[in-house]
């Protein structure tokens, strides 16, 4: 019997060590979402920006140029990151409607990690919450953990600590009767700790839930974290104000609607004027414009800190050799290029997106690429990393692999990325449909399921006017004609639901 009880307990010992290796086999995955980041960052060339934790990951993965979202605004970007799927395929397009009424039974990037094994957690802000919307249980092995995205430090700051417009529908509160709430500041410098504002405590969370993870080799993870700063309130600790000087920030050097441009493409403060201190209409004075650009590369700053706390630890655990790390801003964020301000437009600096993939063994020695590269494609890149299949979805996947460039900088899967935005022409209401390539942007706004005679076009080439400056449609009817036929040769966008 003692020779059994021996036998038994070596044989459990090397039961146990080889379910350790099966785990090890399996790469983790750390997921870094940013709400509303621009690439204002040190790595995509940005001389003004201090971002050394971002751009320290860049030199060990692959830095993508010509990253794009496929709808520059929180929720549906975020569900094209999490099913695969585009806007135009799911029919969504607004803040307030769960995707799960475009597909109930979808598999979300998380799900289909957890079906084969992975532990996932999320933390912060991964699917958009407010605005009457919801997040999805489904899609995490243990409870999300939320933060908040408007928050302030000093009372002062929210109408004397009151529960203001941005903040309520964050919480989904008082949605029938927003206006009559007070505005919340549109920046604040507090002299506080990092862990002030929810950024700093996402990043001590996702640092325990490492912690943890370390503690079980055997077991794969993939863990979310979704900062929320530079959204709106630009909060961030006064010492990452102090990192610039305000004078060295340059306006927009064009804050004009491009030329020829139907009168309904574009925008001005929606959703900056919901904060103090303001206008209700533009133009803003040069003052305040330098004033909201410095407090956006404040918040960034304050962001890449906490990034940098984490991916520090990561590493420090001994876990960086087996994760895959993938940082992704939902989408850009107009600083007064065309007069505009944050996001929801189909033009360049609403839809340009870093996007860093750093992946063990595949990634070597980093670098840069310009291969055209959407939200949609995080999904399928990430399930071939893993050795995951996805054939056989209830949603549809939309995106391409991109492991073929994080091994080779130069491969190509594709020429163009694709988004949408909608808009109101009229009594109608419109998509407008969009390609960029590596040179050109073309827009066709129509009615989903529309005649193409319907539409409305912009063209815009980059090597020749990257301001935007004007529509080209009308003098370039070649290539109006050849991005037209990428777009027939798509499925038609689904109507809105």
């Amino acid at each position: 019997m003692a020779g059994m009880s021996k036998l038994m307990l070596c044989f459990c010992f090397w039961a146990v060590l080889a379910i350790a290796a099966a785990g090890q086999g399996k790469p983790n995955v750390l997921l870094i979402a940013v709400d509303d980041l621009k690439p204002v960052l040190g790595c995509y060339g940005d001389r003004v920006a201090r971002t050394p934790s971002i751009d320290k990951l860049a030199k060990r993965g692959r830095v993508f140029q010509m990253a794009y979202c496929n709808q520059a605004v929180c929720a549906p970007s975020r569900n094209n990151l999490m099913t695969g799927s585009l806007s135009t395929t799911l029919g969504i397009y607004n803040l307030s409607t769960n995707f799960r009424k475009a597909v109930p039974d979808a598999v979300t990037l998380t799900q289909l990690f957890m079906t084969n094994g992975w532990r996932a957690e999320g933390i912060g802000k991964i699917f958009h919450v407010g605005h009457g919307n919801h997040g999805d249980e489904a899609s995490w092995s243990v409870p999300f953990q939320p933060e908040k995205v408007i928050a302030y430090a000093d009372p002062k700051s929210s109408a004397g600590g009151q529960l203001t417009r941005e903040e309520a529908l964050f919480a989904n509160e008082h949605l029938g009767n927003i206006s009559s709430l007070p505005r919340g500041a549109a920046w604040e410098a507090a002299e506080v700790e990092d862990n002030a504002y929810p950024d700093g405590r996402i990043a001590e969370e996702g640092i325990r839930r490492l912690r943890a993870r370390a503690k079980e080799p055997g077991q794969p993870f993939f863990l979310a974290l979704g900062f929320v700063k530079p959204h709106l309130p630009l909060c961030a600790p006064k010492k990452y104000w102090d990192l610039y000087d305000r004078n060295k920030f340059k306006l927009a050097r064009f804050q004009r609607p491009p030329e020829g441009a139907p009168h309904y493409a574009g925008k001005t403060l929606l959703e900056l004027n919901q904060y103090e201190p303001i206008p209700e209409r533009g133009p803003l004075s040069n003052d305040l414009q330098r004033t909201l650009i410095h407090a956006y590369y404040a918040s960034v700053s304050y962001m890449d800190a906490q990034v940098g706390r984490v991916l520090d630890e990561l590493d420090r655990l001994g876990l960086g050799s087996n994760t895959i790390v993938l940082l992704w801003g939902d989408h850009g964020w107009h600083l007064g290029d065309h007069g505009s301000w944050t996001k929801h437009t189909n033009y360049e600096q609403a839809n340009r997106i870093p996007l860093i993939i750093a992946a063990p063994g595949v990634t070597k020695g980093g670098g840069r690429t310009m291969q055209p590269a959407g939200t949609v494609d995080i999904y399928p890149t990430l399930a071939e990393l893993a050795g995951l299949r996805t054939d056989g979805l209830p949603q549809k996947l939309d995106g391409v692999s991109l492991v073929p460039v994080l091994r080779d900088p130069s491969a190509r899967v594709r020429e163009f990325t694709t988004h949408v935005f909608p808009r109101q022409r009229g009594r109608e209401h419109v998509l407008g449909r969009a390609v960029r390539t590596g040179r050109y942007r073309l827009i066709e706004w129509k009615p989903a399921g529309g005649p193409e005679s319907s539409a409305d076009i912009e063209l815009y080439d980059y090597k020749a006017d990257p301001d935007e400056r004007k529509n080209l449609a009308g003098v370039r009817p070649d290539v109006v004609r050849s991005l037209r036929k990428i777009l027939a040769g798509m499925p038609e966008a689904r109507r809105p639901l």
